[in-house]
């Protein structure tokens, strides 16, 4: 398992068990149909139950803050109907609940009726996110690739972002169903479209300190 402090992301076998990937399989199956994917999962009570199982994981729980919150989570559905690619790129936004008059904080937008902001790179260095793998994840389907340390060099431009990923290269995270890849949002990331048909459904936690700076609140925090 790569440092997850020096490289920026690790991934973790058998956080979830086969059963429980396909109870959440058949949840995701009932959804209405939400297009690549939805922001607003964590509004229902069986997600919220799953991040408070993630955030008390022994291999997980080391790594969030101590005082860490699910704050969103996100559904990313690559399936033969549903087939798309990722550029290189950081998370720079969080889901706050009103907007603040704060210098620091910019990029203000709205997605799926909730209210997103680009905070400092300071506090975007304290979040963390966790992605289970529902189905298995394989250099076929689409997996996410990630420029190890990275997370390190504050926000990037375009062209800072490309010439470290020639610098270092990339990272391939494959795993079977039931594994997790813990990242810092501020890690360069990317995927390519699946070559393959078959699913590929990823739930994208994110957690961060229960408070936040500049009045800022988090739309939800469980």
């Amino acid at each position: 398992m790569a440092n997850f402090e020096s490289a920026g992301y690790a991934i973790v076998p058998d956080v979830l068990s086969a059963s429980e990937c396909a109870a959440i399989a058949k949840t995701l199956e009932s959804l209405e149909a939400c297009g690549p994917g939805s922001r607003r999962l964590l509004n229902a009570e069986w997600c919220r139950q799953l991040a408070t199982s993630l955030k008390r994981h022994a291999r997980i729980m080391p790594h969030l803050p101590a005082d860490a919150v699910a704050v969103q989570c996100t559904l990313f559905d690559k399936s033969p109907e549903r087939n798309w690619l990722v550029a290189l790129h950081q998370d720079l936004a969080i889901p706050v609940q009103e907007r603040v008059d704060a210098a620091e904080c910019s990029g203000w937008s709205l997605k799926e009726g909730v209210l997103f902001v680009q905070p400092p790179t300071e506090v975007l260095a304290n979040l963390v996110a966790v992605r289970v793998h529902v189905d298995d994840c394989n250099a076929e389907n689409g997996p996410i690739r990630v420029v190890p340390g990275s997370h390190r060099q504050g926000r990037l431009s375009a062209a800072e972002a490309e010439s470290l990923r020639e610098e270092r290269g990339e990272m391939v995270c494959t795993g079977p169903r039931g594994s997790v890849v813990l990242m810092r949002p501020l890690l360069l990331h990317a995927s390519s479209k699946a070559r393959e048909a078959s699913s590929r459904r990823v739930l994208h936690f994110l957690f961060g300190p229960a408070t936040l700076p500049f009045g800022l609140r988090w739309h939800e925090a469980v």
